[in-house]
């Protein structure tokens, strides 16, 4: 039983790699020949060297959200897939038969999206939770890597927070499996720089966030930056009051009001030494 187990947890892994890889690379692709705003754009009146070649492609910012991806990568297996693990062969077992199966499953997704949309407002409104966030939004530019770009105390915080959740409603090693990958599918989808029709974005707006919303959110006006927090649905921000009036401007100054992007190592620093004003 105890192999049956660890084979379909390696199964169900695997497959969320692969489909989470080729989702980045299509959008990461994608966006670079239909981007819906040019570098020079984003930037606002910064200004920028025009670069070729692999430092166009990879310039600074897009290494440094690749590194760290890839400190969360490596603790990924290490310690956040085993504390779920766990969180799930030591959940509360209370599920009557309505909520196992399909209905299960789709009321786990829902759940675990209404308290994810409660634990990313709480990231914003929680100044130790913040020092962590912030690392996120300091990004002074939106793409697919900015979807990629999480200190490694905010996951180990998401991930301590999920547990507790999983414990207490008894919630099944392959939702919390498919939750991630959708909610990384969402992440990277409305982050990403990729221009759409506008009668498409609109569309898919009434039920899941898009470009359009999150980049709101990300605006570096604090107003707008406490706003918007859903992750996959959108109606959550409009039912809790928290949907900015304010539209996505293509030109908008990406990033934290007072103050700019670091670098890798300062990052990493940072919320062990700094405290929101």
């Amino acid at each position: 039983m105890g192999n049956d187990m660890e084979e379909v947890t390696e199964q169900l892994l695997a497959y969320k790699g692969v489909v989470v890889l080729a989702w980045i690379a299509l959008l990461f692709i994608s966006e670079r020949f239909v981007p819906a705003v040019v570098q020079s754009e984003a930037l606002g009146n910064q200004v920028i060297d025009v670069q070729t070649g692999i430092a166009r492609v990879f310039p600074e910012r897009v290494r440094r959200n690749f590194g760290l991806w890839i400190f969360n990568v490596i603790l990924s297996p290490i310690i956040i897939i085993q504390l779920t693990i766990w969180a799930t062969e030591h959940s509360l077992v209370w599920r009557p038969l309505f909520l196992t199966g399909w209905s299960g499953f789709i009321v786990d997704i829902l759940v675990l999206d209404f308290l994810i949309y409660w634990w990313h407002r709480l990231n914003h409104e929680v100044p130790f939770l913040w020092r962590f966030h912030e690392i996120h939004h300091l990004d002074d530019t939106l793409d697919t890597t900015s979807a990629l770009r999480f200190h490694f105390g905010e996951v180990l915080l998401s991930a301590t927070a999920r547990a507790g959740v999983i414990i207490v409603l008894d919630i099944s090693f392959v939702s919390v499996v498919v939750f991630e990958t959708i909610v990384l599918i969402a992440t990277v989808f409305h982050h990403s720089n990729i221009r759409l029709k506008k009668y498409i974005e609109n569309s898919l707006g009434y039920i899941f966030i898009t470009p359009e919303i999150h980049w709101v959110h990300h605006h570096a006006i604090k107003a707008d930056t406490d706003s918007n927090y859903g992750t996959i649905f959108s109606w959550w921000d409009p039912l809790f009051r928290t949907r900015s009036k304010n539209p996505r401007e293509l030109g908008m100054r990406i990033g934290v009001e007072g103050t700019r992007d670091k670098g890798f190592l300062t990052l990493l620093a940072r919320p062990f030494g700094w405290k929101r004003s």
